[in-house]
C-alpha cells in the first residue's frame, strides 16, 4: 500500500521559490499574449482510482523539488488536500446544485509554469462564472490545471477513503462579488472556489483532445501559447449535483486558506495516451542541461484538524466512486 505523506513530503522547497515569483518573459509562439496572473501560477490544487493503493505505499516516488524540504505554512489548520472519508462526510440538504456559466471566448492561453500547465481565462468581467453549491457569491473562472502521477496508480491530490486517481483537475475561481482582483481574493477569506474533478483511465475524452493536441507547444517551462475558444464545461462530469465541500487552502505556495473546495463525486474518463501527453511535458526550461519530466506534481495529504466535510448527497444511499475497470488504470 502507498501513502501520500511519504510520497509528497520530498516535493516542497524549490517549488516554493519558483511559484512565488511573478511571471517573467515567456517563450512560446512569439505572440505577446496576456501575462499570466502573478499569484495565479501558485495554485495547484487532484492519482488513478485504485482500492489497493494509498499514498503511504509510494515511498520511492520522486516528487517535485518544491516538496523536498520544509515549507512554512501561514496559519496551518485548514490546509489542503485531504482524504475524504465518505462515511464521515456530513449530508447537508441546504447545499444547492452548482451553476456554471462559462464563455469559451474568454479562453486565452496555455502556460507551462514549471509545475503544471495552466489554461488561463479573461477574468476582467463576469463572462465565465460559478455560482450555487455551497457558495453565496459569484465567482469568476481564471484558470484550470491538472495534477498527475508518473503512473496510473497515483497522481491526484485529494483521495476518497484513501483511494487514489491518476490525475485531478482543478478549476480555479475567485469571488468577484467581494473582491476586485484575483490577487486580492487569493489572500482573503472566502476568496476562492476550486472545483476538483478526478480523472480515471478509460475511454478517450473527446473534449479534452483539443487541449492535449496543443500541449507539445508548451513542453518546456516558461512556454506560453495562444489557446482560444475552449469550453471548460466539457471537463465536468455529467453529474455535478453530487459533491463534497470543505474549507481549505491552495496546495502550492502561498498555501493561503482562502479556498472553498468543491470535489465532484463522479470522475471523468481519459485515455492512457492522453495522460501520456501530460507526462511528456517538462519541469525544466529548454536551456537547462538536465531535462526533468513533469510528473508527480501533487502535494501530500494534510490533516483535517476538526474540519467537517459536507456532502450534497447521502453517503449511505449512494456509493462512493466506482472501482470497476481498474484494469484500465495500470
Amino acid at each position: 500500500m502507498v501513502t501520500l505523506t511519504a510520497v509528497l513530503r520530498p516535493l516542497a522547497s524549490q517549488l516554493h521559490r519558483q511559484l512565488v515569483r511573478r511571471a517573467g518573459g515567456h517563450q512560446g509562439n512569439g505572440r505577446p499574449g496576456v501575462q499570466p496572473h502573478g499569484l495565479l501560477q501558485q495554485i495547484c490544487a487532484v492519482p488513478d482510482f485504485s482500492p489497493a493503493v494509498t499514498l503511504r505505499d509510494l515511498p520511492a516516488v520522486k516528487l517535485h523539488p518544491m516538496w523536498q524540504g520544509p515549507l512554512v505554512v501561514p496559519g496551518g489548520d485548514r490546509q489542503s488536500p485531504i482524504d475524504i472519508v465518505v462515511r464521515k462526510s456530513v449530508f447537508d440538504s441546504e447545499l444547492k446544485p452548482l451553476v456554471t456559466d462559462y464563455d469559451p471566448q474568454t479562453c486565452q492561453q496555455i502556460w507551462n509554469n514549471g509545475y503544471s500547465f495552466l489554461v488561463e481565462y479573461d477574468d476582467t468581467t463576469d463572462k465565465s462564472t460559478l455560482k450555487g453549491g455551497p457558495l453565496q457569491d459569484k465567482f469568476r473562472l481564471c484558470q484550470f490545471h491538472f495534477h498527475w502521477g508518473e503512473s496510473n496508480a497515483w497522481g491526484s491530490e485529494h483521495t476518497v477513503d484513501r483511494r487514489l486517481f491518476p490525475a485531478e483537475l482543478h478549476l480555479v475561481h475567485w469571488n468577484s462579488d467581494k473582491y476586485s482582483l484575483f490577487e486580492e481574493a487569493v489572500m482573503e477569506d472566502n476568496g476562492l472556489a476550486v472545483i476538483g474533478v478526478f480523472l480515471k483511465v478509460g475511454r478517450r475524452h473527446e473534449g479534452l483532445q483539443k487541449l492535449v493536441d496543443a500541449l507539445p507547444a508548451i513542453r518546456h517551462k516558461g512556454s506560453v501559447v495562444e489557446f482560444t475558444r475552449f469550453d471548460p464545461a466539457c471537463l465536468l462530469p455529467t453529474n455535478t449535483e453530487d459533491y463534497w465541500t470543505y474549507h481549505g487552502s491552495l496546495t502550492t505556495p502561498p498555501l493561503t486558506e482562502s479556498v472553498t473546495w468543491i470535489v465532484m463525486k463522479q470522475h471523468i474518463e481519459v485515455s492512457h495516451d492522453q495522460l501520456a501527453v501530460f507526462r511528456s511535458l517538462l519541469f525544466t526550461s529548454a536551456e537547462e542541461e538536465v531535462q526533468k519530466s513533469m510528473v508527480n506534481n501533487f502535494r501530500v495529504q494534510q490533516p483535517l484538524c476538526g474540519r467537517s466535510v459536507r456532502s450534497s448527497f447521502t453517503p449511505f444511499l449512494q456509493e462512493a466512486p466506482s472501482t470497476e475497470d481498474d484494469k484500465h488504470t495500470h
